[in-house]
């Protein structure tokens, strides 16, 4: 029988994907784990586990003893808040993905996702359409430990067997948990202003486009990649995975039109730097033949889900 362990349960990625794991398997066949002594209300339905994904010697004992069939290891320090605690981000980003690897190595994993990210691409990779494999030089902590990721992901597959397989997720949109510091969070926060004052204050400039997801998208590719038969997944390193690239000005666009009088504002910081290392749209025909990727959400559907859902009074 199937049993799932999520570690960085109470992420943005996390909370849903485990609330989705659970209507497929059941409550009790998925653990949410996370560093925090206790999990949110949504997260409430199944078991729950403290777990720091640093303290390495608890992980493995607690895996040997649960032997989860599949581990999702989420936990990880997005772009914009890694690049103020550098050191601490590449330690969280790195050695909790070397513990699980390892783990699956001795054989306790049957099957790993670890998420990359479009963070992995840099200033010298084709912005428009960027292909599946590309020149890679990002210039974020975060981008540097992703791709280093993907390397030594894709090293355990072919020198170990390991079978693990990762998305390079683009900038995920969701209203069931708050932003958490990554560079494409405006796209979030900005739902919360609308419904709240009627305005927003971007810190990207109006034409920054960028690549997103609506989050319902992004779990069920997740899920279906990790469903997917084991010949199916030819790519050990991470599949491209596109969704809607918009702008700044464009999403605001589409806001006032479900919103009379919603005014866009824009002051860029040091994030504007990170995003125009970042590609405008991606290619993800391989995602699409391999193992049936299909997008759902497009802009103006999105916007209406976002508004509808929002709740304004996570912001106190």
């Amino acid at each position: 029988m199937k049993k799932v362990l999520v570690i960085g349960a109470g992420g943005q990625i996390g909370t849903e994907l485990v609330i989705e794991l659970r209507k497929r398997f059941g409550n009790e066949q998925v653990i949410a784990a996370d560093v925090k002594d206790e999990c949110s209300e949504a997260l409430k339905t199944g078991p729950y586990v403290k777990m720091d994904v640093l303290d390495k010697e608890f992980v493995r004992s607690y895996i040997q003893e649960e032997k989860p069939t599949d581990v999702y290891l989420l936990a990880a320090l997005l772009s914009a808040t890694a690049e103020k605690h550098p050191e601490f981000a590449w330690r969280l980003n790195m050695e909790g993905l070397f513990t699980i690897l390892d783990l699956a190595k001795e054989g306790y994993i049957q099957k790993i996702f670890w998420p990359s990210s479009i963070a992995v691409f840099g200033p010298t990779t084709p912005r428009d359409f960027t292909p599946q494999y590309t020149v890679m030089e990002p210039t974020t902590i975060y981008g540097i430990s992703k791709l280093a990721g993907e390397r030594w992901c894709e090293y355990y597959f072919n020198k170990f067997g390991v079978d693990v397989r990762s998305i390079r997720y683009p900038g995920l949109i969701s209203y069931t948990s708050l932003p958490g510091g990554g560079t494409t969070d405006y796209a979030v926060d900005i739902f919360y202003h609308a419904k709240k004052t009627n305005s927003y204050t971007s810190f990207l400039n109006e034409e920054s486009a960028l690549p997103m997801m609506y989050m319902e998208d992004a779990i069920r590719a997740t899920i279906e990649l990790m469903e997917a038969p084991k010949e199916n997944v030819k790519i050990r390193s991470s599949y491209n995975l596109a969704g809607i690239s918009f702008t700044p000005k464009q999403l605001g666009d589409a806001i006032a039109n479900e919103k009379d009088g919603f005014k866009m504002h824009y002051a860029p910081d040091f994030r504007q730097a990170i995003a125009d290392s970042w590609p405008k749209s991606i290619d993800d025909t391989s995602a699409q033949n391999d193992w049936g990727w299909k997008m759902k959400y497009d802009l103006t559907e999105m916007v209406k889900t976002m508004l509808e859902n929002v709740d304004i009074s996570k912001l106190n």
